[in-house]
């Protein structure tokens, strides 16, 4: 019974972050939040282990967003959403849901940015991302791009989060 309740849960979850995120590009924190809470209140049947488990994996999950939110390429909603996320599958799980969040994300980013002409430049922002500690901002340098800068590309990361949350539910 556990299952099937968690799985209603984590797929009302991914589907709502989903269509708030494409519908507004963001991802409300009351949604978030309960989906946290419900995972961890699902997960209290199975003893304190288990609550234990979802938090690790939510905090995990989380703090391997943070730099992504602290470089500008990421939102804090989809940092949290990972949490949240995190607390369903558990750290077994986890490796899954991050490996196919990243893959789909970059799909979907490339697909994005090729609709709109603009792969060359957003492979030359991403290198920014990977290679920080080599751009400096200074004369004939451009200033750092996040997803705030007009005109920046942005895509609706929930979809990438919620393909790697399904997949890691089921793998």
């Amino acid at each position: 019974m556990f299952d099937a309740f968690a799985t209603l849960a984590l797929l009302a979850l991914t589907v709502t972050a989903v269509g708030w995120d494409v519908v507004t590009r963001r991802i409300p924190n009351v949604l978030t939040a309960s989906g946290f809470f419900v995972a961890l209140a699902l997960r209290a049947p199975e003893g304190l282990d288990a609550v234990a488990l979802g938090l690790f994996a939510a905090l995990v999950a989380f703090a391997l967003a943070v730099p992504m939110v602290l470089a500008g390429a990421m939102g804090a909603g989809d940092a949290k959403l990972l949490a949240a996320i995190g607390a369903f599958t558990g750290p077994a799980a986890l490796p899954v849901v991050l490996l196919v969040t990243a893959v789909a994300g970059g799909v979907l980013a490339v697909g994005v940015a090729m609709k709109r002409g603009a792969l060359g430049e957003t492979l030359a922002h991403a290198r920014g991302l990977v290679l920080p500690a080599r751009r400096s901002e200074g004369v004939g340098r451009a200033p750092r791009r996040t997803l705030a800068t007009p005109g920046a590309l942005a895509v609706p990361y929930a979809v990438a989060i919620g393909a790697g949350a399904l997949a890691g539910w089921w793998a």
